[in-house]
């Protein structure tokens, strides 16, 4: 016999899924943060900040812009330039936005 409670369980999870209220799974870093196209404005290595103009940051919501981001290591700043056509991942932490990859958008296809 199926228990009330399991099936009550079942039922509100996929109601949360048919919503989009359930977090998504994930099998690694790559599959929690979607890579966003940009282009480098300025790499500023002795504050760990890169000025990135970017599309849409879907995973947090954020429409294109043009703004500076921290980055969680600073060697992901060693091979960035200005002019630069990047993927990058970002994440929002208590510190703020904080970039957590770049790669030239070229290697990213």
């Amino acid at each position: 016999m199926i228990k009330p409670i399991f099936v009550a369980a079942l039922l509100m999870t996929g109601a949360a899924i048919a919503s989009g209220d359930a977090p998504a799974l994930a099998t690694g870093a790559s599959a929690t943060q979607a890579l966003t196209d940009g282009e480098v404005r300025k790499v500023d290595p002795e504050q760990k900040k890169i000025t990135i103009k970017h599309g849409e940051i879907a995973n947090l919501g954020m429409p294109p812009m043009t703004m500076v981001f921290k980055v969680s290591d600073p060697a992901l700043l060693a091979s960035a330039k200005p002019g630069d056509k990047i993927r990058f991942s970002v994440e929002k932490r208590a510190e703020g936005f904080v970039v957590t990859s770049i790669q030239p958008a070229d290697a990213a296809q």
